[in-house]
């Protein structure tokens, strides 16, 4: 008797229970939702989801004067530091009131910022230093979350730390300098020619053209001045190799282009040529000759940057797909099957074009089987424009090379081991 009371009490109050509940349902579906005393609101927490969710946005600039793959390391980290990188290009008469005279022009500069892929937006006339109007219009305009530097002091004029405001807003972050190159090594290369030109009787111009290519070289002075330029050791290795390359490969269908050089000094003409090239098809494959090759087609003082050196900065671009290191001179139908390669395309302006004279020359057999293209090149720069730049004005660029080369030495006798990529 008990047994059956207790059940059918059970049942009563399960009726009871479902009929409260289906009371409340209908109430929260007439009423909308109702706030719990403790919890913050639904709408505030999807505000609070959505800020986590903005992308984190990082900001670096720099002169990027004669842009070379250690610059585009440095972007690279950069862009590792957030999801979005905004990349600040400084102005000409910046670089000349605080460094001196830029060997490359703004426009240039910017072509080949703007190029690189680990870049997601590119600001003109970016000051030297950042001010504290800068720096606002930074955190407000362009949502930027942190100010990134190398490891290198960048010092003004008058000996302060150009991120000293970024630094105490807490809003920067530093990523390792990428050992091996800089402007002022390149420049100096180029200044070493101009002088071994001078004294050639006393030096073999080939030996030159190897401690180039090969990263070898000390101080060297031809000049008797007593002052000479730094070249630093290049190490590469696989690692670099594979952070700089893309992870994809071609499609069973993909039209893949050609294009070959030495794409020496890495500047905005060949970055125009490549965009060019890269719209032609779905896959870019950029050929980089030997250092042997280009010296035998262009002179004993070339390459300026080795071949590893070129390969880096040509991976960096934006435009390619994938590099062969080292490429023949020669275009063989047997590369060509090997590749898959659908159309071969060679710009108007380059350097060494006196093979085209001959019957037998590079693009021979792309041209017997219809695959080859002549492309209008949209800038008149060559790696030769780089370099008389340089010899025609190469007093005020000796100039500010010995005024960089005593902060480089500084760095390089102080510095110590940065963790990083």
């Amino acid at each position: 008797m008990e047994a059956g009371s207790s059940k059918a009490r059970l049942a009563v109050a399960c009726a009871i229970g479902g009929i409260v509940l289906g009371a409340a349902v209908v109430a929260l579906h007439v009423a909308g939702p109702v706030a719990v005393p403790g919890l913050p609101p639904l709408d505030a927490l999807r505000r609070r989801f959505h800020r986590r969710r903005r992308p984190v946005r990082v900001y670096m600039d720099g002169c990027f004067d004669m842009m070379h793959y250690g610059h585009c390391n440095a972007l690279r980290q950069a862009r590792a530091l957030g999801d979005q990188l905004v990349v600040g290009v400084v102005s000409d008469d910046e670089i000349t009131a605080n460094k001196g005279p830029p060997v490359t022009p703004l426009n240039e500069r910017m072509v080949m910022v703007g190029a690189v892929k680990w870049v997601d937006d590119v600001i003109p006339d970016a000051p030297y230093a950042i001010t504290e109007d800068f720096m606002n219009k930074l955190f407000t305009e362009y949502n930027i979350d942190y100010i990134i530097h190398g490891d290198d002091p960048c010092l003004l004029p008058d000996g302060t730390d150009a991120y000293a405001l970024a630094k105490n807003a807490g809003r920067y972050k530093q990523i390792k300098r990428t050992e091996g190159v800089s402007t002022t090594d390149i420049v100096g290369r180029m200044l070493l020619c101009v002088r071994e030109r001078s004294v050639s009787d006393r030096h073999n111009h080939s030996s030159l053209q190897r401690q180039f290519s090969s990263g070898h070289g000390q101080k060297i002075d031809d000049s008797g001045s007593g002052s000479g330029t730094r070249i630093s050791h290049f190490l590469p290795t696989s690692r670099r190799i594979v952070q700089f390359s893309n992870s994809r490969g071609p499609g069973p269908d993909s039209r893949i282009v050609y294009i070959d050089g030495a794409f020496d000094l890495f500047h905005a003409g060949h970055v125009e040529i490549l965009r060019l090239a890269r719209g032609l098809g779905d896959f870019l494959l950029v050929g980089i000759h030997t250092d042997q090759t280009i010296s035998s087609t262009r002179g004993p003082h070339r390459p300026i940057m080795n071949l590893h050196e070129r390969s880096l900065s040509v991976l960096a671009c934006r435009y390619v797909d994938e590099v062969i290191i080292g490429a023949p001179w020669d275009i063989s139908k047997d590369m060509i099957t090997t590749f898959n390669i659908s159309l071969v395309v060679q710009g108007t302006i380059a350097e060494n074009m006196d093979f085209a004279k001959d019957e037998s020359h590079p693009y021979a057999v792309p041209m017997v089987m219809g695959i080859f293209r002549r492309l209008e090149s949209p800038l008149d720069i060559t790696t030769s424009t780089i370099i008389r730049r340089i010899v025609s004005n190469h007093e005020a660029y000796q100039k500010r090379n010995e005024k960089k080369e005593a902060s480089e030495k500084k760095y390089y006798e102080s510095k110590n081991f940065v963790n990083g990529e």
